[in-house]
């Protein structure tokens, strides 16, 4: 399969003739976006590639809709012009668009077209913050896909919980696209919305992909952990769990 990492969680994946694309997110850098009850962030990084730049897609796989940073005004504007949108079930209802289809964890959807691999997209359990946040950040998945042997994971945006841990004990991943970044808000001091450096290599240690490919993590200025923490698990990582953590050049397309 072939990866093109365009800046924060927006990554367009090629796999059994399907493009794919996550989280769209093409606004240019010095946004400001508010998240409710208070919270917010600045967008400090612009995408490597333009939305008109794109090929055809296929597919969104959007883990949620109420966050700008992972679905801004440019990526919304996108939405009309794929066939499937496949996200939250809450987020299928407020988007409008005729392809949203809204998966619970757990569902699964086979995309199927003449010429191609038939594509799985199972969403997986994601939590954007500690227990009992759902009803103040709201609904989020991640997605599994298996096409043509291979097997992705995109985690979402989501901290390591015991649901998520149990979904993947016993699946075999390929590919690991692993949102990271340790968000973090002043207004809530300690708590983290997303996963850690140290929290990634975990799961990683945990899922066993060939390849783990983290994203999300720079570009906002919300992202307290960020390139550093991700560095410093990098660093204090086993050197077979650090082996399969690659990070992606922004912008290029690279097989994995």
């Amino acid at each position: 399969m072939i990866a093109t990492h365009v800046g924060g969680p927006t990554t367009l994946l090629e796999i059994g003739g399907w493009r794919l694309l996550t989280d769209p997110t093409f606004d240019p850098a010095g946004r400001h976006y508010d998240f409710g009850w208070g919270t917010s962030s600045d967008k400090v990084v612009g995408p490597a590639i333009a939305a008109q730049d794109l090929p055809p897609l296929d597919a969104v796989l959007l883990t949620h809709d109420q966050h700008g940073d992972n679905l801004d005004a440019a990526g919304r504007a996108l939405l009309p012009t794929v066939p499937q949108v496949l996200t939250t079930r809450s987020a299928a209802r407020r988007l409008g668009v005729t392809g949203a289809r809204g998966l619970r964890p757990g569902a699964s959807v086979m995309l199927q077209e003449p010429g191609r691999e038939p594509l799985e997209v199972t969403a997986t359990p994601a939590r954007h913050g500690p227990p009992l946040t759902r009803p103040i950040v709201g609904d989020v998945v991640g997605f599994l896909l298996r096409c043509a042997g291979t097997t992705v994971l995109v985690t979402g945006d989501t901290v390591l919980h015991r649901r998520l841990r149990r979904a993947l004990r016993d699946v075999n991943v390929d590919v690991m696209v692993i949102h990271v970044g340790g968000v973090r808000f002043r207004l809530t001091g300690p708590i983290r919305y997303t996963l850690t450096g140290a929290e990634a290599v975990d799961l990683v240690r945990l899922v066993r992909p060939r390849v783990a490919v983290p994203v999300h993590y720079e570009g906002w200025t919300h992202f307290a952990d960020g390139p550093a923490g991700l560095n410093r698990a990098l660093n204090a990582a086993a050197g077979d769990v650090r082996a399969g953590i690659r990070r992606l050049p922004i912008g290029i397309r690279t097989e994995l």
